[in-house]
């Protein structure tokens, strides 16, 4: 087993600016590509054995399972993306910092990407994903200059705001989102965003409602950051 994870530099997450592979032990194996296209990486999606990563350089890459670039979008002017998540229909969606919306592109890459929400829909994109039922979730947090809000927002399938979904915790400061196996939304965040003191949790909502669950928490002493 290999656990990859993108680790942006810069004002996006002050990293290593590349793919790094971990062992099954969760020891470092190191970069899991060196190709020069991957810059400033910020999230990724898997379609069968492919591996579709964000680069900051404003293209999305496609990988094989050895790391190696087998087609990319080309540079897609003002794109600035953030995560990524594969749709019910298949294609493969694109959080966009600058533009704060989202983006979906065909899995191949051919064409152009089609907006799926206004632009400016949220301040600061932080990570979205897809409900059974094709609700779309998608966080809104606090970006490198401070700018955004602190909430989540809920789509329907016809992408308009679902008003009977409602987040009410003061304490929320997304980071990424994600839907758990039971459909619920678990949010990864700190609060205050960027204090040295902030508190870093998961935070999981309910499906139906918004209403705050569970919010796990580790001891201080373990770094968890």
């Amino acid at each position: 087993m290999v656990l990859l994870v993108t680790s942006a530099s810069g004002a996006n997450g002050a990293g290593y600016g590349k793919l790094l592979a971990f062992g099954g032990d969760g020891e470092l194996v190191g970069p899991f590509s060196e190709d020069a296209r991957i810059s400033d990486p910020r999230g990724l999606g898997v379609n069968g054995g492919l591996l579709f990563l964000n680069s900051g350089s404003n293209r999305i890459l496609i990988l094989d399972g050895k790391g190696r670039v087998v087609r990319e979008s080309g540079a897609i002017r003002g794109l600035n993306p953030s995560g990524g998540n594969f749709g019910p229909d298949g294609r493969y969606y694109v959080g966009l910092h600058a533009a704060g919306t989202i983006m979906a592109f065909a899995p191949t890459l051919d064409g152009p990407g089609e907006p799926v929400l206004p632009p400016a829909v949220v301040p600061f994109p932080r990570g979205f994903a897809f409900g059974q039922d094709g609700t779309l979730f998608l966080a809104s947090g606090i970006g490198p200059g401070r700018q955004g809000d602190n909430t989540i927002l809920a789509f329907d399938p016809e992408r308009r705001i679902d008003s009977n979904w409602k987040v009410e915790d003061p304490d929320l400061s997304p980071l990424d989102l994600t839907t758990a196996p039971n459909g619920n939304v678990v949010v990864s965040g700190e609060h205050p965003f960027g204090a040295p003191d902030a508190v870093t949790t998961i935070r999981e909502y309910d499906r139906t409602g918004g209403r705050l669950v569970r919010v796990l928490a580790p001891d201080r002493g373990t770094g968890f950051s």
